[in-house]
């Protein structure tokens, strides 16, 4: 009769004991170690389906890197270098969803997050190659700007924030946010001040570094599914799993390649007569001494080694010359001349640039040295009076922009429309 009385699990088996002990159903029962289980089957089904509502298949890199072409000018080192770097990165997560296809010989195989560090001047196109690799594969992307993030317990954005803006992307999918993107700008602004004296805080700096190696590592990050904090209540917060979260860090890192440099050519201390004489009025090349950065020039940069550690992928950008602004100017998708002249095609106004016209503009930008950046404003300041009056006009058929435009403030010329024939036999 006692042997009918038994509970056991109707799962494993698993008989009832003081030390394990059974939820009861409408008919039959699951023991601890069974509801643990079930839940990591129902979360990798949830992680499955979020995975598969990823536009479309995985690219390959060189797919990768050709629709990025299609956007961003030039740098074809730091696209190669991203293109792999998220081809490996959902390519794992294809493989832990169980949809990969490498079979049963890499079950006991666990591959690390690679998070990228892309170090290029201002204007470059940093925040465009984020942005456009986001849109390739597909995830919820943030763009998080480094120098408005606080060590925790002061004023400004906590770096938990950063989380908060992926969920609210995500539209409150969780599966979703933790499978996304984040791109943090400005990196270099929170460089460890060599100015600080020891003991001091540097809450805006080294603290936001520290505060920020425990999310970009991987971990369980606990944050507000309302967007507020709420350190008493935990009934709106949710647990957020920044282990597959990829993050791509950019900034300019001006004077960088003074630290390259004196690794690389170090100043002579022989003196003498018969000592050789160094030319120090000789500089380097900007883009040959970012394309041989290492981890030990950015912490003489100011930035700790533990974060460092965090970002094993470097990928600089090269400076843009006259013919990559031009090309900017012209070729992508969404080129100013293109947006222009389809804003013009609004008013039925044919614009045209000539080529030495965009020579002149891509110099300005270029004096500027604010990257493509300044090639916007440069546009807006040449155009707007000319869009300003246009829709007043009438008759005007085209609009022709030389280089005395741009380089003497000439005026635009506008051509009339001819008047048909028989309005000018009257």
């Amino acid at each position: 009769m006692a042997e009918k009385e038994l509970k056991h699990c109707s799962f494993c088996d698993l008989e009832q004991a003081p030390s394990a002990p059974l939820i009861a159903g409408t008919n039959g029962y699951i023991c601890e170690a069974c509801v643990v289980l079930a839940s990591q089957v129902v979360s990798s089904w949830g992680r499955k389906k979020a995975l598969q509502e990823i536009q479309g298949p995985l690219s390959k890199p060189r797919e990768i890197k050709q629709k990025l072409d299609d956007y961003v000018i030039g740098q074809d080192l730091a696209k190669e270098i991203l293109s792999v770097a998220v081809y490996n990165h959902y390519k794992r997560l294809k493989f832990e969803s169980g949809e990969s296809g490498l079979g049963n010989a890499s079950e006991n195989i666990e591959i690390g997050k690679s998070n990228v560090l892309l170090i290029g001047p201002s204007g470059t196109g940093k925040t465009l190659l984020a942005s456009t690799l986001a849109k390739i594969v597909g995830v919820p992307f943030v763009v998080a700007d480094a120098t408005t993030l606080t060590q925790a317990g002061y004023v400004g954005d906590d770096v938990e924030n950063i989380l908060v803006r992926l969920l609210d992307t995500a539209e409150g999918n969780i599966g979703k946010a933790e499978w996304g993107m984040v791109y943090i700008d400005e990196i270099d602004k929170i460089a460890r001040s060599s100015e600080q004296s020891f003991g001091a805080r540097d809450v805006s700096g080294e603290g936001v570094q520290q505060a920020l190696l425990r999310l970009v590592e991987g971990s369980q990050v606990k944050v507000s599914s309302k967007g507020r904090r709420k350190d008493n209540d935990s009934s709106d917060q949710v647990l957020i799993d920044t282990r597959n979260i990829l993050f791509i860090a950019g900034g300019a890192f001006p004077g960088l390649e003074k630290h390259v440099q004196k690794r690389l050519l170090p100043k002579d201390s022989a003196i003498g007569f018969h000592a050789a004489v160094s030319n120090s009025e000789i500089k380097p090349d900007l883009e040959s001494m970012l394309n041989a950065t290492e981890p030990d020039d950015l912490k003489r940069f100011g930035l700790i080694p533990e974060f460092i550690g965090r970002f094993p992928i470097l990928a600089p950008l090269e400076p843009l010359d006259i013919d990559a602004l031009i090309q900017i100017l012209t070729e992508p998708k969404n080129a100013l001349v293109k947006q222009y002249h389809q804003l013009f095609a609004y008013e039925g106004v044919e614009l045209d640039f000539e080529q030495p016209a965009l020579v002149a503009i891509a110099e300005r930008a270029l004096a500027r040295d604010t990257g493509a950046r300044g090639l916007r404003s440069i546009m807006e300041q040449i155009l707007r009076k000319t869009m300003f009056e246009l829709p007043s006009c009438e008759g005007i058929e085209r609009c022709v922009i030389n280089e005395d435009v741009i380089k003497c403030d000439g005026e635009i010329e506008l051509i009339k429309r001819e008047a048909p024939k028989q309005e000018a036999a009257q």
